[in-house]
């Protein structure tokens, strides 16, 4: 079992930056894919961004390419996202996650566990 709590989230204004951070306990950091969904009302639940066990390799979707940074720090069992240049678009409950499997496709239905969530809003 493992245990995500994200904290972060807040109110900024379009252009600014915001920096994620998801502290997970209870089993072996290392041994999880990690990734970022984000959900903004009335859509569905997206991936933003992943990062391999040993962050040899990272995944974005499109829109958030050259704004946004994933990276974790295994020794602090925290995963991280910084997100700058915000858009009014980018607003949405943040979730952080883990996949457990040897190979993860970042898929929502691969995420054994998920956080709870932090709100980030980008007014314009």
């Amino acid at each position: 079992q493992v245990q995500l709590v994200e904290s972060g989230g807040g109110l900024v204004q379009a252009g600014g930056s915001l920096r994620l951070s998801c502290a997970a306990s209870g089993r072996t950091f290392s041994n999880y894919h990690m990734a970022w969904f984000r959900q903004a009302p009335g859509k569905e639940r997206e991936l933003v961004a992943g990062v391999s066990r040993g962050a040899g390799s990272t995944y974005y979707t499109d829109s958030v390419k050259g704004r946004f940074t994933i990276s974790r720090d295994n020794a602090k069992s925290t995963v991280y996202l910084q997100m700058n240049s915000l858009k009014p678009e980018d607003t949405a409950v943040y979730y952080c996650a883990a996949d457990p499997d040897y190979y993860s496709s970042f898929s929502p239905k691969d995420m054994n566990y998920w956080g709870k969530g932090t709100l980030v809003t980008v007014s314009s």
